[in-house]
Parts: C-alpha cells; sequence; structure tokens
C-alpha cells in the first residue's frame, strides 16, 4: 500500500507547494494587465490609442511617473488621489484592477494542465472585463473589442478543434437571432445590436447548451438588480440599463460552474 499512496502523496504535495508559488504570482500579473485594461477603457472613450503616449492623469493630464503607475498599491499609497492635482482617482481602477487579479487566478485554477486553454481563457477575460466596464460606463459594446475577441474564438476553434466547431456555431447562430429579433421587436428600445453581437460571441465561446444557462443566469441577474434599482428608487421601469454586464456575467458563472449547474437542473427531473 505504501508503494502505491508515496508517489500520490508525491504528487499531491508538489502540486500544492506549486499552486503556493504560482497562484500570487499569477494574481500579480492579472493586477499589471488590469491596469493596462483600464487605460484601454479610458482611451478607448476619448478615441486614442492605448499602446501610444505615456500614461497621463484624465484630470489634469499630467504625464504619470513609474510611482504612479504599479497595480493597487500606487492608489493606495496616493489615498486615492492623484499625485499632481490632488484629485480624486476613480475606485474603477482599483476594482478593475483586483478583480483582472482574482479572475487570472481562478482561470489559471480551473485550465492549469493546458497552459493553450489557459492563454486562451486569459486573453478573452480582458475582452470581457473592458467590454463589463465600458458598456456600464456609458451603454456601449465596442466593435473594437467585440469583433476581435469573436476572431479570437473562431481561431480557437479552427486551430484546435475544427470537428467541434459546429455546436459552438449553432450556439452563437440562436443566441444572436434571439437577441436581433429582441432589437427588432422593441426598435432598439430593449437591447442593441452590441448585446446581439455579445450574445454571438457568448454562443460561440460557450457552445450548447451551456449558452442557455448562461442567458437565463444574465436575464435573472439582471431582473434582480433592475428590481432592486427600482426598489431603491435608483431607476423607473422607463430607465435605461446596461445588458452586456449581466451576459458577461452569466458567461463566467457557467464557464466555472457551467456543468455542475447543467447536472443539477437535470437531477430535479431524475428525482
Amino acid at each position: 500500500m505504501a508503494e502505491i499512496f508515496s508517489p500520490l502523496f508525491s504528487f499531491w504535495w508538489y502540486n500544492i507547494k506549486m499552486s503556493f508559488l504560482l497562484y500570487p504570482f499569477i494574481f500579480l500579473f492579472g493586477l499589471t494587465i488590469g491596469s493596462f485594461l483600464n487605460s484601454v477603457i479610458y482611451r478607448l472613450e476619448v478615441k486614442e490609442s492605448a499602446f501610444k503616449g505615456r500614461s497621463y492623469c484624465p484630470r489634469c493630464h499630467h504625464s504619470l511617473g513609474w510611482k504612479d503607475l504599479i497595480p493597487l498599491f500606487s492608489f493606495l499609497s496616493l489615498k486615492g488621489r492623484c499625485h499632481y492635482c490632488q484629485k480624486p482617482i476613480s475606485w474603477q481602477y482599483p476594482l478593475v484592477e483586483i478583480t483582472t487579479g482574482l479572475l487570472f487566478v481562478f482561470l489559471a485554477h480551473y485550465s492549469i494542465y493546458d497552459l493553450g486553454l489557459m492563454i486562451y481563457w486569459l486573453a478573452i477575460a480582458c475582452f470581457l472585463i473592458v467590454i463589463f466596464v465600458y458598456d456600464l460606463k456609458h451603454y456601449i459594446i465596442p466593435d473594437k473589442i467585440i469583433y476581435p475577441a469573436i476572431i479570437i474564438v473562431f481561431a480557437y476553434w479552427l486551430l484546435g478543434n475544427l470537428e467541434m466547431l459546429l455546436n459552438p456555431l449553432i450556439a452563437a447562430l440562436l443566441a444572436s437571432s434571439f437577441f436581433l429579433t429582441i432589437v427588432l421587436v422593441s426598435k432598439g428600445k430593449w437591447m442593441g445590436l452590441g448585446d446581439v453581437k455579445l450574445a454571438f460571441f457568448m454562443g460561440l465561446f460557450l457552445g450548447w447548451p451551456n449558452i442557455l444557462v448562461a442567458l437565463f443566469l444574465a436575464f435573472f441577474f439582471g431582473a434582480i438588480i433592475g428590481i432592486g434599482l427600482i426598489a431603491f428608487s435608483k431607476k423607473t421601469l422607463k430607465s435605461e440599463v446596461p445588458f452586456g454586464p449581466f451576459l458577461i456575467i452569466g458567461t463566467f458563472v457557467v464557464l466555472f460552474f457551467g456543468e455542475n449547474l447543467i447536472n443539477w437542473y437535470l437531477n430535479l427531473f431524475l428525482l
């Protein structure tokens, strides 16, 4: 028995040690990427390239030094204010950085033995974070972000899983057709074309039947938040609420727990 369990224990203990070394590094890497995503979000708004020019304060436009650009730690050391003009720094910046770091850790954990899948998921997460924040702020899903995301997912299926492309392609067409119908019926009052493109991306990324679970969760979370906003007089029944963030939340929940949710739902009918 000892000969059997000793290698298993060694392998298990080695993985634990590696996780303690790997996950903090991935979190710090995520913080750094989150800082870059904040720059992308801001420069999309002002129509500037995120790859050119030095970072600057959006209030006073003073160029930032390296001490001002350390993800999360600069915000804390500066007490949430610009080093030069002393105006408040938006909480968006540390929240995006922390969220990106945590998402990177979760995604790495679920793809730890497949480096290609890990890189793919991390890249997709970056696109979704930008869409989440930008739609939340401006009620727009930018084409400059959603189209490259769709292309990357297509390339992933074409290069590695061409024989399985039919399933996600059908899911993408069904999901986008459903949202396009809503757009046409409501004449753009309930949904926008950006949601149609995001739904296409979700179907292509998640496949069938995961897309159904993601859409159900998106509408469920949207209804809960909408009722809450109305109850606290933050919104009215005629107010516009961006739906992209709920679609993205549904996407991540299904990515992490989709199989468990589907099995739980099916077991309800088998009991």
